[in-house]
């Protein structure tokens, strides 16, 4: 199983990001598509996740900013983030899960002027 994300990077306050998270080795569309970020010195936490049926939650933090999506088709999840602060830099990790979880390598957002 492999998921490998990719679209991070440094981005301005208020600026936008799409990150993208490609799987491989799974039956994606059975699966929920998690995005979780990880900052410095704080625990892994719950961004969005979309479930094999498409239902759909944020975390309150980033509700009315980000937005998670599938592609079955593509074996691919993403996250739209725009009004980006400060606050989001993190260590974005997607996480594929049904019975059992599958976590990609991480890929960096950096929020700063």
């Amino acid at each position: 199983v492999q998921l490998v994300e990719s679209g991070g990077g440094l981005v301005q306050p208020g600026g936008s990001l799409r990150l993208s998270c490609a799987a491989s080795g799974i039956i994606f569309n059975l699966y929920a598509m998690g995005w979780y970020r990880q900052a410095p010195g704080k625990q892994r936490e719950l961004v969005a996740v979309i479930t094999s049926g498409g239902s759909i939650n944020y975390d309150d933090s980033v509700k009315g900013r980000f937005t998670i999506s599938r592609d079955n088709a593509k074996n691919t999840v993403y996250l739209q983030m725009n009004s980006l602060k400060p606050e989001d830099t993190a260590v974005y990790y997607c996480n594929a899960a049904r019975i059992g979880s599958f976590w990609g390598q991480g890929t960096q957002v950096t929020v700063s002027s």
